[in-house]
């Protein structure tokens, strides 16, 4: 199944707004930390899997990049990437990572900002991004971490509104999950970290970083909800490479 809920009306709305004030996780937590286990940009040829308005084909250019080549399912999206970019060495392709063709060996550095738990065959997706890459190039990517896809409800709360905790559900029960983010319908597909991390190995890579970042003090203080991210990882982050021979 490939979803393509950016291109309903409500939710690419809702979506943009958010980004543009940068009032989600994206900014203050998902961002710098996938930004931190980056590679020097300087030179490479780098794939944007899920490129959303361009936000990252545009500051890897600004970063050194040579080529960047950003890929979405949304034509609303890939419209508002292109409107906002003037620049000939990024090139935007509306499709899925399950259709898109790609030539082997042609990639440096393939990132993936929170698109991944979109995907159905995650081990198809992650055998096509390792045929991508040249040899000892980079794969950087987040997803929404299972804790949260597992249950994808909101936190229980006491008698006062504040936040008890959150339930993990069906932690080994890998299937989808349908949650309502700016519209009903939303589809994720939930799997374990054993499952991310082993198909990465499975498929050749060699895994250099798993982290669940947390938000930056900084962010807290201006924006003290983001405390309640420090009790239970919203994001998983993983860095790996395909090994030179």
């Amino acid at each position: 199944m490939k979803q393509n809920i950016h291109d309903d009306g409500s939710f690419f709305s809702g979506y943009k707004a958010l980004r543009q004030k940068d009032t989600g996780l994206n900014g203050a937590l998902e961002m710098p930390a996938l930004q931190a286990q980056l590679p020097h940009l300087s030179g490479l040829n780098v794939l944007d899997i899920g490129c959303g308005s361009g936000e990252f084909a545009r500051l890897a250019r600004h970063r050194g990049a040579a080529a960047v080549t950003g890929i979405g399912v949304s034509a609303h999206m890939i419209e508002e990437a292109r409107v906002l970019t003037d620049d000939p060495c990024i090139t935007y392709r509306q499709a899925a990572i399950e259709d898109c063709v790609l030539i082997e060996d042609s990639f440096d550095l393939v990132v993936s900002s929170m698109a991944l738990h979109y995907v159905a065959d995650y081990a198809q997706a992650v055998d096509r991004i390792y045929r991508a890459l040249k040899l000892g190039g980079w794969l950087v990517f987040s997803v929404e971490h299972p804790i949260c896809t597992a249950a994808p409800i909101v936190s229980i709360t006491d008698e006062t509104g504040h936040m008890r905790h959150w339930p993990v559900d069906r932690y080994s029960d890998e299937s989808m999950r349908s949650t309502r983010r700016f519209a009903g319908g939303v589809i994720k597909y939930h799997r374990t970290v054993a499952t991310y991390v082993n198909t990465l190995l499975q498929s050749g890579f060699q895994l250099l970083h798993l982290g669940e970042p947390e938000p930056k003090s900084e962010y807290i203080a201006s924006r003290p909800e983001l405390q309640g991210h420090l009790r239970r990882p919203p994001v998983l982050l993983l860095a790996a490479d395909k090994p030179a021979r």
